[in-house]
């Protein structure tokens, strides 16, 4: 059983077979699939998977890079995006401060606080991206303390992780914990209890050894898997179970 907690197949990527990807995801055993809008148009495509496929679910958000398509215009669309029944959170949001030509700080800071606030009135759970901006992003998590959600692509450090589940919020692992350097996302893996993490793709993104470097899809999660149960010391069948009530219990399904 695998629940991907994190996809982006409206990604250009799976344009030429995306179909046939979605139905060998249901024929290999993938039981659900949070699929994040990072754009307008990605939150479009996204429910649109939603309601065609009974194990898609969307998430609805705008993701800091596109900062600047936040108006109050996309702000309604959401609105209304939100709706649906198979819409379960607002996200990706967050914020990035990796790349230099992403929008300016205090503008992701402003939009990510603009779809906190979003997420509080409508009690949905949030998808929070954060790169290089630990400390500002747990100061806007604490500003909204009736918001919980998920960490998503967990990069920060032990400490970090331990404020965010004082928060309530879950921790997202990606394939990265399969990488031979990847010490941090293991001392997080080993510290966060099973009943708080979450297992995702963030495809065509992360691809886990050994697939690293290609085109990733939800059935890869296997490989985190059976590293997390490596480091917990529990069996792959329990890692299994737990990560796929832990989306039901945030996504209220």
């Amino acid at each position: 059983m695998i629940f991907d907690s994190h996809a982006h197949y409206d990604d250009e990527s799976f344009n030429e077979d995306r179909e046939q990807v979605i139905k060998e995801l249901k024929k290999n055993g993938i039981v659900g699939v949070l699929n994040c809008g990072s754009s307008l148009q990605g939150a479009r495509d996204s429910v649109k998977f939603a309601e065609k496929n009974d194990f898609f679910y969307a998430a609805v958000g705008i993701h800091p890079e596109n900062a600047y398509e936040f108006t109050d215009e996309a702000l309604k669309e959401i609105e209304e995006l939100v709706k649906n029944d198979k819409v379960r959170a607002v996200g990706e949001i967050g914020l990035d401060y990796y790349w230099k030509e992403n929008p300016p700080k205090e503008v992701q800071k402003a939009v990510f606080r603009r779809q906190m606030k979003l997420a509080k009135e409508l009690d949905l759970p949030v998808v929070i991206h954060d790169r290089e901006a630990h400390g500002e992003t747990l100061e806007i998590m604490k500003e909204f303390p009736e918001v919980s959600g998920v960490v998503h692509c967990f990069s920060g450090s032990v400490e970090f992780a331990t404020e965010c589940l004082k928060l309530g919020y879950y921790i997202g692992i990606t394939g990265v914990i399969t990488f031979k350097n990847s010490k941090k996302i293991v001392e997080v893996a080993k510290e966060v209890p099973i009943d708080r993490i979450l297992v995702e793709t963030d495809c065509p993104y992360m691809a886990p050894t050994p697939h690293r470097g290609k085109r990733n899809r939800s059935e890869y999660i296997k490989y985190i898997i059976q590293r997390i149960s490596e480091i917990k010391e529990i069996s792959e069948e329990e890692v299994e179970c737990k990560t796929v009530q832990n989306i039901k219990n945030l996504l209220k399904i």
